[in-house]
């Protein structure tokens, strides 16, 4: 049984749900899946002026946590066609990771979301997933597999580079159920390919 990790940063609840969606997807091919997110870093007085969601059911994580796992699977908002600064603070913590290989061989994925169908996604995923690189993990992506991603007929997210949705100008779309089923396949596909890797 593979043990995976879901490592999300939300700010109004959009990736918390995505990251509840990845962690279904992995627990249905076995693994055994822990969900935590990253702390905030701005105060709680302005992010509850901001109407941010504070109050997230994960617990916060450490970056001791990552070398445990054997797949991890990064979830974030985009912020202006990348990264969040919230994940990105976090991962800018994990150097002794990098300089003693800890995760190397170790699988990762991304999934975002972003305020309009063009606002970033794959370069926010791109983003995440280059952190993963350096840090040595193997990449899964969102596979065509999932043919929801392939749909017009409505608004879908996905990319051949992980699970996505889109929140809308004013946060106001939640993730559909083709993204979610996307997020699910995501984890799923994780870990199996953990599975298969370490057993």
């Amino acid at each position: 049984m593979s043990k995976v990790l879901v490592l999300y940063y939300s700010t109004y609840g959009h990736i918390e749900t995505m990251a509840q969606a990845v962690a279904e997807g992995a627990r249905a091919a076995g693994a055994e899946v822990d969900i935590r997110r990253v702390p905030e870093i701005i105060s709680e007085e302005r992010a509850r002026a901001a109407h941010f969601k504070i109050d997230q059911a994960a617990p916060f994580a450490t970056i001791a946590d990552l070398a445990n796992y054997d797949a991890i699977i990064v979830g974030t908002g985009t912020r202006f066609g990348r990264i969040s600064s919230q994940m990105a603070a976090f991962l800018d913590q994990a150097g002794g990771l990098w300089a003693s290989g800890a995760l190397i061989g170790k699988v990762g994925a991304a999934f975002t979301s972003t305020g309009s169908q063009h606002g970033g996604q794959e370069t926010t995923l791109f983003s995440i997933l280059t952190n993963l690189l350096h840090f040595g993990m193997t990449i899964v992506g969102l596979d065509y597999g999932y043919a929801g991603q392939m749909g017009h007929n409505e608004v879908v997210g996905g990319a051949p580079y992980g699970a996505t949705t889109i929140a809308g100008g004013d946060g106001s779309r939640q993730p559909s159920e083709a993204d979610l089923g996307g997020a699910r396949h995501l984890g799923e596909r994780v870990a199996r390919t953990a599975t298969k890797l370490f057993g």
